[in-house]
């Protein structure tokens, strides 16, 4: 057997193929100079068989900029963060830009982690979930000299720019909207609370508007682990066990919220006549469950594209570097599980 050559392959391995000279190749594939169309096709289809893949980092020497965007959220997981990588994507394919995506778990140390080593290769700016990070993270996004966007939430100082929705004005509008159809015995459901500031600034809007009209939550069941059809019913059995009289149930997000629905309907409970529920995030995903659950879109593919077309923006015109604001309106859907007035 012979054995197979690992080598990099080179602008001379695509010259020899292509039968065109290096400096040639070079302009072919850095899209610059005046090549006939003949000889551009005949480069990109000798490049394509070899397999053949330019050294960006020789470019990015002198630039001091690689052509990456780097995206920092806390999971892929949870279905809210697939659907910001689709409207980032989407943008960012227009632009010779690339998302690189780092997970942080909720957790700011390994934020910091995850942050120092994408600064570290010089991306050309960064896409980072929430406005609450530590000194050391905050101080890394001041000194990058990079567009930094933070997204989903707006409650709160921004490094640079910002792009999502108020969480607090989003309990707010729930409680209101739980209030109006005339509940009283209200219980709360949530999980990554103590990690999830999006959540606890959803839950602390939620109670204030509750105390503004006279309400005090009746009972809270937290936990710290992730979302999951299993743990709503598990969270939502043990908060009705324990307040039994509950009329409705407020949930952090859709996915526990689901598994509260199919625990109750389980159980033979009328919805939204007994007890009414409503979670966040609008996932379309749950809208094949027997009853539509109450929710609020959270703008998920919205923040996405906006926190793109900034960082494509500013990379397009370096002078244009003034911070932008961008607070975007989530609405609520009723659903089958929140009584109409």
């Amino acid at each position: 057997m012979t054995k197979p050559d690992h080598r990099p392959l080179t602008l001379r391995d695509v010259s020899e193929a292509s039968g065109v000279s290096e400096m040639t190749v070079s302009r072919v594939l850095r899209n610059r100079g005046d090549v006939s169309d003949a000889t551009r096709q005949r480069v990109l289809e000798a490049a394509k068989r070899l397999g053949y893949v330019p050294n960006k980092i020789a470019g990015a020497l002198a630039s001091q900029r690689v052509n990456l965007v780097a995206v920092i959220i806390p999971s892929m997981s949870n279905m809210v963060f697939p659907e910001v990588m689709t409207g980032i994507s989407k943008v960012l394919e227009e632009t010779d830009l690339q998302p690189v995506v780092g997970l942080t778990d909720y957790l700011p140390e390994k934020e910091e982690k995850v942050l120092y080593e994408m600064l570290s290769w010089r991306p050309s700016g960064v896409i980072i979930a929430g406005l609450e990070h530590s000194d050391a993270s905050r101080a890394m996004l001041r000194a990058s000299g990079i567009p930094v966007v933070e997204i989903m939430d707006v409650d709160g100082t921004p490094v640079d720019s910002v792009v999502g929705i108020s969480h607090r004005r989003a309990g707010q509008q729930m409680a209101q909207e739980i209030i109006r159809a005339g509940y009283k015995r209200i219980g709360f459901v949530g999980t990554k609370m103590p990690l999830d500031h999006r959540a606890r600034k959803r839950f602390e809007g939620f109670t204030e508007a509750l105390a503004k009209a006279g309400i005090e939550m009746a009972d809270q069941e937290f936990y710290s682990g992730g979302s999951a059809l299993v743990k709503g019913r598990e969270l939502t059995e043990a908060l009705l066990t324990r307040t039994p009289d509950l009329d409705f149930i407020y949930y952090s997000n859709d996915m526990i919220g689901a598994g509260g629905l199919m625990h109750l309907i389980g159980q033979g409970v009328d919805i939204p006549g007994q007890i009414g529920l409503a979670g966040f995030n609008g996932l379309n995903l749950l809208k094949g469950l027997p009853r539509e659950l109450a929710t609020m879109d959270a703008c998920r593919q919205d923040i996405g594209r906006r926190a793109a077309q900034i960082i494509a923006a500013r990379v397009d015109d370096p002078t244009n570097s003034a911070p932008v604001r961008v607070a975007l309106e989530p609405t609520i859907t009723e659903g089958d599980t929140l009584r109409r007035d």
